[in-house]
């Protein structure tokens, strides 16, 4: 049974009591922010620091097109620190490997059966590794392809699905996810690269047009994860 916006709201409260309540897109609600996007730092060798623009643009993008009260600064958190369970939303991403210690498993999994949510983009190059630990975080849950239809394409933005930025190995843009009692806990877009795209224009000088479809994905993974449907 797909949990209402009400029920997931009483779960952020309960998750992070510092986390007010969703406040609906639009009403343009000056309060001061309340909530931080957090940046997951990992072990493994991978380079999680990548794309260090892609947040910045997308908390902007996330304050200027919605009424989600987001704090302009990004938080860098790792799973054994105290302050995880203050972040309900936490990105990674990188090109190397990545690896979780057992008791970095341990403790993400109680995170994310808590009311917590990773976004994982890979930025080609981590997925073998990534698969390899969400398997063994969740071995009874396993990645599978979201729908075109589910909420997080068409919650903000009516997406088709994952916005293709990068060619990779020429691989179609995927967006994978892992549910736990039908709520998604990880969402994972692989052969995409979201996070470059997000990132300053002159950067990887991918134009325009795909810099407006990353940051729409942003924006929509954002937007649904406090107004889930």
């Amino acid at each position: 049974m797909r949990r209402s916006a009400g029920v997931r709201t009483v779960m952020l409260l309960a998750f992070a009591p510092c986390l007010c309540a969703f406040i609906t897109a639009g009403t343009g609600d000056p309060r001061a922010c309340e909530f931080t996007l957090a940046r997951l730092k990992y072990e493994g060798g991978g380079d999680w620091y990548a794309n260090p623009s892609a947040l910045p643009n997308l908390v902007a993008a996330v304050k200027k097109r919605t009424g989600i009260a987001v704090c302009d600064t990004i938080a860098t958190v790792a799973v054994l620190d105290e302050e995880l369970f203050r972040y309900p939303l936490v990105f990674m991403t990188g090109h190397g490997n990545v690896s979780f210690s057992h008791a970095e498993r341990l403790r993400l999994r109680s995170y994310l059966i808590g009311g917590g949510m990773l976004w994982a983009d890979d930025n080609y190059g981590m997925d073998k590794s990534f698969r390899r630990e969400i398997a063994a975080l969740f071995p009874e849950n396993p990645l599978k392809e979201i729908p075109h239809t589910h909420g997080i394409y068409t919650g903000f933005y009516e997406l088709p699905g994952v916005p293709k930025i990068h060619e990779h190995d020429g691989e179609p843009a995927q967006g994978l996810g892992v549910f736990f009692e039908d709520r998604l806990v990880i969402f994972y877009t692989y052969s995409a690269d979201i996070g470059d795209g997000m990132e300053d224009l002159h950067v990887h000088k991918d134009g325009e047009k795909l810099h407006e479809l990353a940051l729409r994905m942003g924006v929509n993974v954002i937007a649904w994860f406090f107004n889930p449907r």
